[in-house]
């Protein structure tokens, strides 16, 4: 197995989508446990998103239990509806030290793929609904600090750039 490195604001991988992924082959089973690997290393990482490891492919996994033994892995995920509305903070593991309002779905239904290869879907609420957003929101090559007025992303910014 291996630890991926995780790419920081503002490299410019951040803003690009990944690509579908067609099948799952040993080659993406190996992603993703090398994936899983990158997230339990991290401290206090909920989920990583491929975009967010210069892998430019569809893929996210997550695991925000106390124990790390709740894996899940989303293929292709894609937010097919959402209802009510919550605006907590939120960080991200390529944003560092960055906390931020963002408003997000309370509920949504996610349609992914699976290690098996099956399309499913998930009902999800709360910081499981949160995350899931967040983690689509990378593959589609957005960042959490997108969400924000212009100001704050303008001082977000500037706080990286002086690094």
């Amino acid at each position: 197995m291996a630890i991926y490195e995780i790419l920081q604001h503002p490299d410019e991988r951040l803003s690009q989508p990944g690509r579908v992924v067609e099948e799952v082959t040993p080659e993406i089973k190996r992603i993703v446990e090398n994936m899983f690997e990158t997230l339990y290393a991290a401290t206090n990482c909920a989920a990583l998103a491929a975009t967010q490891l210069g892998i430019p492919l569809r893929i996210t996994v997550i695991d925000f239990s106390e124990k790390k033994d709740q894996p899940l892995c989303l293929i292709n995920p894609e937010v097919i509806s959402g209802e009510g509305e919550t605006f907590t903070a939120e960080g991200c593991m390529s944003v560092a030290n960055v906390h931020e309002k963002v408003k997000r779905y309370e509920r949504v239904v996610v349609r992914a793929m699976d290690l098996d290869g099956e399309i499913k879907e998930y009902v999800e609420d709360g910081f499981m609904a949160k995350c899931m957003q967040h983690e689509i929101d990378h593959l589609n090559g957005v960042l959490f600090i997108d969400h924000l007025s212009a100001l704050k992303r303008k001082i977000v910014n500037l706080r990286f750039r002086r690094g």
